[in-house]
């Protein structure tokens, strides 16, 4: 897997311009967390697809961060959280052990 590191609000407008031509992940992992490392694994692990590009945010080094994703997009912060982005808006989120990649590729198409 691919990721592209998530560190600036100028990123999340990226995200945001960007997933008017595809769709955006963001993952938002906390490095300390088991279930966040195990939801972590589930997706590098899983099927991955070419249309979707993957976002790592590290919820640690940048909180205010996921706070200002989780206000634009209009979301309960959680962690692990995965939010699909298309058009500038959450289509769909997931947390916890709903994170499943599978899942994530039938909502993106």
């Amino acid at each position: 897997m691919n990721w592209l590191t998530l560190d600036s609000p100028k990123g999340v407008e990226d995200i945001i311009a960007r997933s008017k031509e595809r769709p955006q992940l963001v993952f938002k992992h906390s490095t300390r967390c088991s279930i966040s490392h195990m939801a972590k694994s589930r997706l590098e692990r899983g099927p991955v697809s070419a249309d979707i590009d993957y976002h790592y945010l590290d919820l640690l080094q940048f909180r205010p961060l996921s706070n200002q994703i989780a206000e634009i997009f209009q979301v309960h912060h959680e962690s692990p959280q995965i939010l699909l982005i298309r058009n500038g808006e959450c289509i769909y989120e997931e947390s916890h052990n709903g994170i499943d990649p599978q899942e994530i590729i039938s909502q993106g198409v």
